[in-house]
């Protein structure tokens, strides 16, 4: 086996690692998530579906009207960031700090839904892999929306 061939099984081995690692970090995402809506009344199955569980989250914790400014915010976002010049990036870079705060309150607004605080909501956005699971399937009950 050449050099060129043996590099290229270990950066394949070390992709394949990784992808299998990504797929067991959103199953577990995903799991989380199901148990998380069926505490809270809603479908698991809605989980599963990209940006309908955003809207579900919205919808459980907060305003299900918000996620459509999230959407907007993104959308424009996502075009910006293809758009060169100065004004597209300091627009894009604007669209990107709404949707982080947007994704830190919509986080801290899931917590208070459970019962659960501050330290909460930074697991939930830091590791939300493990956060889910831990919020679906443990003792916190569901007590509606947060104003």
């Amino acid at each position: 086996m050449s050099d060129t061939s043996a590099l290229m099984a270990v950066i394949v081995g070390y992709f394949v690692v990784f992808l299998l690692l990504c797929i067991a970090v959103y199953v577990l995402y995903v799991i989380g998530l199901w148990k998380v809506f069926t505490k809270a009344g809603v479908e698991g199955w809605k989980s599963v579906i990209p940006y309908y569980n955003i809207y579900n989250i919205f919808k459980i914790s907060w305003k299900p009207e918000v996620f459509w400014a999230y959407l907007v915010l993104f959308i424009v976002y996502m075009v910006l960031s293809f758009v060169g010049g100065s004004i597209a990036s300091i627009l894009c870079g604007l669209a990107g700090i709404a949707l982080f705060v947007l994704n830190v309150i919509m986080s801290y607004k899931l917590a208070k839904a459970f019962g659960c605080g501050i330290g909460f909501t930074i697991g939930l956005l830091i590791i939300p892999f493990v956060f889910y699971p831990i919020l679906g399937f443990g003792s916190s009950k569901y007590l509606g929306p947060q104003e």
